[in-house]
């Protein structure tokens, strides 16, 4: 009975109680911390930032309380002006905490250009194929006399003869001189 007594006693119940309000206050005292530090609650709505251009988002961005990124371009989307946001992340009605960082990706200023490989002396056909793979637009067909008939003699972009390695930016219209097939052969140098 002593044992339990002792077990019991005052001094142990105000112990506990004191260990117990120490651990109420602790918890209490961190949650309001990580509420303070965390500003929990705080929502600010992520602007819609489609097709601002890098200085008015920046201005934009401050004025919110937001931090930006910019992430690598994309590939060219005619859709959008040059050098405009094309994509953001958080998505533009979403809610953040201020200071929050909002990645953005811009339109490049045009379309990348593609190396010309060599398509001379391949059918129509195969070229057709080869260019469409590469991201290129066909555009006319012009026939010079020549012995085999639909076959590239020369390709031409904006009215200028493109040769194997020239840079052309992709998705562009290249026209394309065949033979004839009729016969006759005219140097390449006289194709124009």
């Amino acid at each position: 009975m002593n044992k339990l007594k002792s077990i019991f006693s005052k001094a142990l119940l105000l112990t506990l109680i004191k260990m117990f309000a120490i651990v109420v206050i602790l918890v209490f005292g961190f949650k309001t911390w990580l509420n303070y530090t965390t500003n929990h609650g705080q929502k600010i709505a992520v602007p819609d930032l489609s097709k601002m251009s890098l200085l008015k988002m920046k201005a934009v961005l401050e004025e919110a309380n937001l931090r930006y990124k910019i992430q690598d371009t994309a590939s060219f989307n005619p859709a959008y002006p040059p050098l405009t946001v094309i994509e953001q992340n958080p998505e533009f009605g979403e809610f953040v905490k201020e200071n929050r960082k909002i990645y953005v990706t811009l339109n490049p200023s045009g379309y990348r250009k593609i190396k010309l490989p060599n398509l001379l002396g391949k059918t129509k056909r195969q070229v057709e194929m080869q260019l469409k793979s590469l991201g290129f637009k066909i555009g006319t067909f012009s026939y010079v006399p020549d012995r085999g008939r639909n076959v590239v003699r020369g390709l031409k972009f904006k009215g200028k003869r493109l040769s194997a390695g020239d840079m052309v930016p992709k998705n562009s219209k290249i026209n394309l001189i065949l033979g004839d097939g009729k016969g006759g052969f005219v140097a390449k140098d006289t194709v124009n």
